[in-house]
């Protein structure tokens, strides 16, 4: 079983930066791909990056481009999501999640909130 916690979520003003992490447990813990979602309230989850977790290849929504960056660290099994620039619409619940080589997203955090105040 795999387990994947979420950390760094805060309150934060608008123009201001956070860093998410995820730490990953579990003996089977081998994704093709990590991910970063986030829901806000009254909205479905929606896709923010993933990273390829061999070759650290990363792919962004384009709303996050050029604010965000995705990144791992194999050996600690951590994935992180640094967010520059913030602003209020980014208010939501972030979510990691680990992705099979079939594309399918097998486990998930719980995840961690971040608030943007303008």
């Amino acid at each position: 079983q795999v387990q994947l916690v979420e950390s760094g979520g805060g309150l934060v003003q608008a123009g201001g930066s956070l860093r998410l992490s995820c730490a990953a447990s579990g003996r089977t813990f081998s994704p093709y791909r990590m991910g970063w979602f986030r829901q806000a309230p009254g909205k479905a989850r929606e896709f923010v990056a993933h990273i390829t977790w061999s070759g650290g290849n990363a792919f962004y929504a384009d709303s996050e481009k050029g604010r965000f960056t995705i990144s791992r660290d194999n050996a600690k099994k951590t994935v992180y999501l640094q967010m520059n620039s913030l602003k209020p619409e980014d208010t939501a619940v972030y979510y990691c999640g680990s992705e099979t080589i079939s594309l399918v997203y097998n486990y998930w955090g719980q995840g961690t909130q971040v608030t943007v105040s303008s």
